[in-house]
């Protein structure tokens, strides 16, 4: 079998002939851009066949495209700079305005400390000839004592294996690790140690996103943070958006793949986590996690193809208390995976997860709860209702669909001024490197500056006249240069096309006719609203008067917006130190009502009217001012 070489890594795979290079470097791990999962349609796969033999598809700009290429024999492939994943970029500090009310209703506050999973010591009296009970019923009965009277114990299977050493190597004080039940009058014993352990009772919280996993490591006596990492989503290897790997998922042991890659992301995170505070995954007691729907899905292994096509039915919505080991989380037996519910295929447990971490469920002012991204959600409600919809945006604000878009990591062009009367750019990029693509915030500040300074109409479209050597005919159609080719790090002209600024048009479409379909389903309008959250990490480093001037945020005074950074995180936290805060979760699954705005005429109404910068109806954007 023919052999892969993939530079600058130097992994090496041995594949069957019939292989293509994008399906050799998943193999191999080595991530390449595919944003439409490896389909042949994005034409972002891009590699340099450095030395070898290979039958495909070359690209105008220079390079292979990787999905359609296959090897003759031995191959050294060299994957482009655009495709490399810094993970310091991850640790960027978005807007640090926070939710005025997390202060007052924050986790270590508006729930008592009570995780679900709780560590208490006892200590048991000695078996004699006249007291000879069984281990499990000396152990159930001093449970029942104090303030467990009347609790229902169940034990898993797995503490008697270790019982009877566990109480004698203690001496007989042992440390008991219980689970809440599903009834407020049942506990479930999980595992009792020998002595006193009360104080080692870790938790970790997971938010699972489509491109990034982010987990903290709680301390559940104390509700400390101990310490944060993320990564990005292996997954992004296999398609940018949760569709393309829906696709994925369809084909052979595609399902497989995406669990087995998720879950290799959540060990690469814990063991990080615990190395660095010299803590021992021995001492962790449960793991809370919230992720959408489709991710959800992917982590339990379920099928998702249901979700993919109507009427959009996930397997389960709210799911029991899973074992971790049983797919494959390397930590002991009996820690337990706490999910966070689910409303709908494309509303998660992550929007419920922020939704009630930010505290919505308990406030009376009308708030319009914001998470954009390819699948954008929004929740409009209060502490009485909530109603919730998803838009399907796209991947235009991660990067995809773009020509020269990228997710944000390091040499990302993240921030974009346009000179108004020379149409000169000053760009600035992540981690101040060359700039090797556009990530979403730079996109926006683009799309917006261009618009402020007349470069581009109302329709989204080049002016032609305006005698600079930015905007030019390009082989894709008319392009504004952002970047020369002898200042990029890719060597090639990164450029900004109308092909660009019209998939960004529908992406900031869908989710501003999302706003106003979901008010008028209610009887209100963008004037009633109270405050605007924006959550996720993408939200908080969104220039407001930049994404109200292209028509992505209502304009609104710039007060009423609050930026809630990784929502789903803090969510997942919550329901860590408290089982209440889980409680509340479900709870407020229920209370949202989903409007399905795939088959609303009203959505297509307001969806073609947001077809423009900043929109048709110029009354709903009275502070946004342009050049004519």
């Amino acid at each position: 079998m023919p052999t892969i070489t993939f530079l600058p890594a130097d992994a090496t795979v041995e594949v069957p002939p019939d292989e293509n290079l994008l399906k050799a470097a998943m193999r191999a791990g080595i991530h390449v851009n595919a944003s439409c999962g490896g389909a042949g349609v994005c034409n972002k796969c891009r590699v340099f066949v450095e030395s070898g033999d290979v039958a495909g598809e070359e690209l105008p700009d220079g390079g292979w495209k990787a999905c359609a290429t296959f090897p003759r024999g031995d191959v050294t492939v060299r994957v482009p700079v655009e495709s490399e994943m810094d993970r310091k970029a991850l640790a960027r500090t978005g807007s640090t305005r926070a939710v005025a009310w997390i202060a007052r209703h924050d986790d270590t506050v508006r729930w008592r400390l009570h995780p679900g999973v709780s560590k208490i010591r006892l200590n048991l009296p000695e078996p004699t000839l006249q007291d000879h009970e069984s281990d499990l019923a000396r152990l159930r009965r001093e449970l029942a004592q104090g303030h467990f009277q009347g609790i229902t114990f169940d034990v898993d299977s797995q503490v008697l294996y270790s019982l009877p050493a566990s109480l004698r190597n203690g001496d007989w004080n042992v440390t008991v690790s219980l689970m809440e039940g599903r009834r407020k009058d049942t506990r479930r014993v999980i595992r009792v140690e020998p002595g006193d352990s009360v104080s080692n009772h870790l938790g970790i919280a997971v938010d699972i996103g489509t491109t990034t996993v982010s987990a903290q490591l709680l301390d559940l006596n104390s509700r400390e943070i101990l310490g944060e990492r993320s990564d990005y989503n292996p997954q992004v290897s296999y398609g940018e958006d949760v569709i393309s790997r829906m696709e994925f998922a369809r084909k052979g042991d595609g399902l497989a793949v995406l669990q087995e890659k998720i879950v290799e992301c959540l060990n690469g995170l814990i063991s990080e986590l615990m190395q660095e505070n010299n803590v021992s995954v021995d001492s962790l007691s449960m793991i809370t996690i919230a992720a959408n729907t489709v991710m959800t899905h992917f982590l339990l292994g379920l099928e998702t193809k249901f979700l993919r096509a109507q009427p959009y039915v996930p397997v389960a919505s709210r799911f029991m208390p899973v074992r971790a080991v049983e797919i494959g989380v390397d930590v002991p037996h009996h820690v337990r995976i706490f999910l966070a519910p689910c409303v709908a295929s494309y509303v998660g447990g992550d929007i419920v997860a922020g939704v009630v971490g930010v505290g919505i469920n308990h406030e009376p002012e009308l708030t319009l709860f914001i998470d954009i991204g390819t699948n954008g959600e929004i929740v409009l409600g209060n502490q009485d209702w909530m109603a919730c919809a998803a838009c399907s945006a796209g991947p235009a604000f991660e990067g995809g669909g773009i020509k020269h878009g990228m997710r944000a990591t390091t040499g990302a062009i993240e921030v974009v001024h346009i000179h108004p009367d020379t149409f000169e750019p000053m760009v600035l990029t992540i981690g101040g490197k060359k700039a090797k693509g556009i990530c979403g915030s730079g996109i926006i500040s683009l799309l917006a500056g261009l618009f402020m300074t007349g470069v581009l109409d109302q329709q989204g479209k080049y002016k032609r006249d305006l005698g600079s050597e930015r905007v030019r005919a390009g082989s894709d159609g008319w392009e504004y240069v952002v970047v020369e080719g002898a200042s990029s790090a890719t060597g090639q002209d990164i450029v900004f096309t109308e092909a660009d600024v019209e998939n960004l048009i529908r992406a900031k479409g869908a989710m501003f006719a999302g706003y106003l379909t979901l008010l008028e389903s209610v009887g209100m309008g963008i004037e009633d609203l109270d405050r605007v959250i924006l959550a996720g990490n993408f939200g908080s480093y969104l220039d407001l008067d930049q994404a109200v001037t292209i028509g992505l945020l209502p304009d609104l005074p710039r007060d009423r917006f609050f930026f809630a950074g990784n929502s789903s995180l803090i969510g997942a936290r919550a329901a860590a130190f408290s089982w209440k805060a889980l409680g509340e979760m479900n709870e407020a699954s229920q209370m949202m009502t989903h409007f399905d705005l795939s088959d609303n005429s009203r959505f297509m109404d307001h969806y073609v009217s947001c077809l423009f910068l900043p929109h048709t109806d110029r009354n709903l954007f009275p502070t946004v001012d342009f050049r004519a």
